[in-house]
C-alpha cells in the first residue's frame, strides 16, 4: 500500500513538473519579458504549494514503503523526492526571490536571463521527480 501511495504521489509531482518544464515555461518564454514575468508570478505562487506538498508526501510515502519492505529502491525514491527541498532552497529560491521582487513594467534582459535560469533549474526538479518515480515503480 505504501509503495502504491508513493507511486501515485510522485506521478502527480512528476507530471506537474514535466508540464511546467516542457509546456508552460517554454510558452511563457515566448512572451515579452513584462508579460512573462507577470504570468510567472501567480503561476509560481500556485505551483509552489502543490509541488512542495507533493515532494514531502512522496518522500514520506517512500520512507513508509521502505519501513515495510526494507527495499533500497523505496529509500532511494524517498530521498530523491525529498531532495527537491534542499535543491529548491539552495538553487531556485534566490532566483525566485529576484523574480518576485521585480516589477513587470521594468522587466528586461535580466528578467529573461532569470526566467531562463529558473527553467533550467526547474528541469532538475523534474528529473528528481522522475528518478523518484522510477525507483518506486521498480520497487
Amino acid at each position: 500500500m505504501a509503495n502504491v501511495a508513493a507511486i501515485v504521489v510522485m506521478a502527480l509531482f512528476t507530471g506537474a513538473a514535466f508540464y511546467i518544464t516542457f509546456a508552460e515555461h517554454p510558452a511563457r518564454l515566448g512572451l515579452p519579458e513584462s508579460a512573462a514575468l507577470a504570468q510567472w508570478k501567480p503561476s509560481y505562487r500556485r505551483g509552489f504549494a502543490m509541488q512542495a506538498t507533493l515532494a514531502v508526501a512522496g518522500g514520506v510515502a517512500g520512507a513508509w514503503a521502505y519501513t515495510q519492505t526494507g527495499g533500497w529502491l523505496n529509500l532511494t525514491g524517498a530521498l530523491a523526492a525529498l531532495a527537491n527541498w534542499p535543491f529548491t532552497l539552495t538553487f531556485i529560491m534566490p532566483v525566485n526571490r529576484e523574480l518576485l521582487a521585480a516589477a513587470p513594467e521594468q522587466a528586461g534582459p535580466r528578467t529573461r536571463e532569470l526566467l531562463l535560469r529558473w527553467g533550467r533549474l526547474h528541469a532538475c526538479r523534474t528529473a528528481l521527480g522522475a528518478a523518484s518515480l522510477a525507483c518506486f515503480l521498480a520497487a
